[in-house]
């Protein structure tokens, strides 16, 4: 097992390209960050330079207390596992697993040893005879996984290894990676652009967009307290609601939008924010309907089974979305009333996005 540094990591393509603009981070032994944001983001290019496949601009790598820029891939002690699970297709699951102990000359009873052992961790005993087309997709993913920790790597680097498969295997293999973990005790370091694979599996996430750091922090830190509106809105399902208005304070602070306005508590509303022009940020979660509030309309609704979606409006055709209870009954029409939590408000900046506190 080992950390991973990097320091002011920069990587550019061309003139005018940067891909990475200076990442820092510390990743501590044992554990399992994830590394998140949209396409284009640069997380795979963190990653690639990370294994060796691609060589930093500028910046500094290191895994434990050895700088590793300018190492091969072989040489880093680390397993990856791609999108791509690259199987052998002519090998059973057992050589395949198999492979890399063979490429370092391994004798046979060391081999049978060490992938019955990976492939009981694995659940994947019963299918060694098997050749990958005769597979599931999560049976395939876990025989990659098993190739890859059979070789005991310092650090285990996945880039998006579960995006190819379907709704439920991914939530099954999400599992699966996250009791991994906790049985090898690795670093592991996974790269996805689905705030659901980050929220449940990392124990923090760093939140990358056009190259740059946005937050690092716990899933929860990054979920009640987003840093701006882009990570805000990033996690979360449905997207967090974002309202632009006016904080005004005429003895007790309100905020006023174009449709409606609400007065809060004095502690509800950061200081910075009085008399700017900003964005409310407002989870579903927090939104509530009740007796008291702003009037609203009620457009679509959503039933989720234990909860249900309402979507309202306030005399425009901009859509706000509430979470309700599955058993509180709303049909488009409804004449409604809404509120905000004072918890669960976000305040940003509009020109930049930065939280205000």
């Amino acid at each position: 097992m080992a950390s991973i540094t990097l320091q002011n990591l920069v990587k550019k393509f061309g003139e005018t390209v940067t891909a990475v603009a200076g990442v820092d981070l510390d990743v501590s032994d044992g554990e399992f960050m994830v590394v998140v944001g949209p396409s284009g983001c640069g997380k795979t290019t963190t990653l690639n330079m990370i294994s060796g496949f691609e060589e930093p601009t500028s910046g500094t790598m290191l895994i434990g207390d050895r700088v590793v820029n300018h190492l091969e891939p072989g040489d880093r002690g680390l397993g990856m596992v791609f999108q791509d699970l690259a199987l052998f297709p002519h090998m059973t699951v057992f050589e395949n697993i198999a492979f890399g102990l063979r490429v370092d000359k391994i004798v046979d009873t060391e081999v049978k040893e060490r992938v019955s052992k990976v492939a009981t961790t694995m659940k994947i005993s019963h299918l060694l005879s098997k050749k990958p087309a005769q597979c599931s997709g999560g049976e395939a993913q876990r025989v990659a996984l098993a190739r890859t920790i059979i070789t005991q790597p310092q650090v285990l680097l996945m880039d998006e290894p579960l995006s190819s498969l379907d709704a439920k295997l991914r939530i099954e293999m999400r599992t699966e990676l996250k009791r991994l973990h906790e049985e090898l005790k690795s670093t592991f370091v996974y790269v996805t652009h689905d705030q659901a694979e980050a929220m449940t599996m990392a124990d923090r996430i760093m939140v990358m967009d056009r190259g740059y750091v946005q937050q690092i922090d716990t899933p929860l830190g990054i979920y009640r307290k987003p840093t701006n509106q882009f990570v805000g809105t990033f996690f979360g399902q449905p997207t967090m609601n974002i309202i632009p208005g006016r904080v005004e304070n005429g003895g007790s602070p309100k905020f006023v939008s174009e449709h409606f306005e609400m007065s809060f508590a004095a502690d509800a509303i950061p200081g910075s924010s009085i008399g700017k022009e900003i964005n409310l940020g407002v989870r579903s979660e927090n939104v509530s309907i009740g007796d008291e509030g702003a009037a609203a309309e009620v457009r679509l609704i959503e039933p989720l089974g234990d909860e249900t979606l309402v979507f309202f409006s306030c005399g425009n055709e901009e859509f706000l979305v509430a979470k309700v209870d599955a058993e509180r009954e709303f049909s488009p029409g409804n004449q409604i009333r809404f509120g905000f939590l004072p918890g669960g408000m976000h305040f940003f900046d509009v020109e930049s996005g930065v939280r205000l506190e």
